[in-house]
């Protein structure tokens, strides 16, 4: 119940960031906002080391902690948070609203190539399916996947319909939490152009992703080929030793 309480602060103190809630760029020290939450000091103090490892806020020892003017002024498009890592979570576009439309599903053989990255046998099955998704009525992602049938043998294809990963967390208690992530840019293919309305010479950019649930079992891999125009994806480095 802790983890999800920390979570749950972390989550509203960043959208209270994004909404300028904070004046001077500044947040409450960590007691105030401990009774503000009515959290415990531990719960406070891991969801601040969180937006600190994010990159959304830092200390300034002796001052408090600020928030991240870069982080307002570049903001993301998919803003991984290092839990719940599903697309419906972690895209944040303000007074946009979020769709999908399902294309394909289906029961397959593992290919050998899906099956090693999901630590399958030589005769597991997953679920193939790939999906369509909008901003209000811009189609910006088309999202191809597959995942284990034994960790979730009642999927069926209206909940790829709505979050996957919400679907998991609420029905087996089950988070995804890691993500392995390549980042890159292509030209755009036949199908990208007819799904995206691009034209022949604009670019795509993919991500090509594995992710797992919180006890390290690999739960699905993913191809996203998004819209150029919807390709922001920040990070934060941090070279302390």
């Amino acid at each position: 119940m802790a983890d999800f309480v920390y979570r749950t602060v972390m989550r509203d103190i960043k959208q209270k960031i994004l909404d300028n809630k904070y004046d001077g760029m500044r947040l409450p020290d960590e007691r105030s906002l401990a009774e503000h939450y009515q959290v415990s000091r531990s719960s406070m103090k891991r969801a601040m080391e969180l937006l600190s490892q994010q990159g959304i806020v830092f200390k300034k020892r002796g001052s408090g902690t600020f928030i991240n003017p870069l982080y307002l002024k570049n903001q993301s498009l998919f803003r991984y948070e290092g839990s719940n890592l599903g697309l419906t979570d972690s895209l944040k576009v303000p007074g946009k609203k979020q769709g999908i439309k399902l294309l394909d599903f289906n029961v397959i053989k593992a290919p050998s190539s899906i099956a090693q990255d999901l630590f399958l046998k030589e005769n597991d099955f997953v679920y193939e399916f790939k999906r369509l998704r909008f901003l209000d009525q811009q189609p910006f992602l088309i999202e191809t996947g597959y995942l284990p049938i034994k960790i979730v043998p009642e999927l069926k294809p209206e909940h790829l319909q709505k979050s996957l990963f919400n679907y998991l967390e609420d029905s087996q208690n089950k988070v995804v939490t890691k993500a392995f992530l390549n980042i890159t840019v292509e030209p755009s293919n036949d199908e990208d152009q007819s799904r995206l309305k691009l034209r022949a010479n604009e670019p795509v950019g993919v991500m090509e992703g594995i992710f797992f649930l919180d006890d390290g079992t690999p739960f699905e891999v993913s191809t996203m080929r998004i819209h150029y125009q919807y390709m922001r994806f920040n990070t934060f480095v941090n070279l302390n030793k």
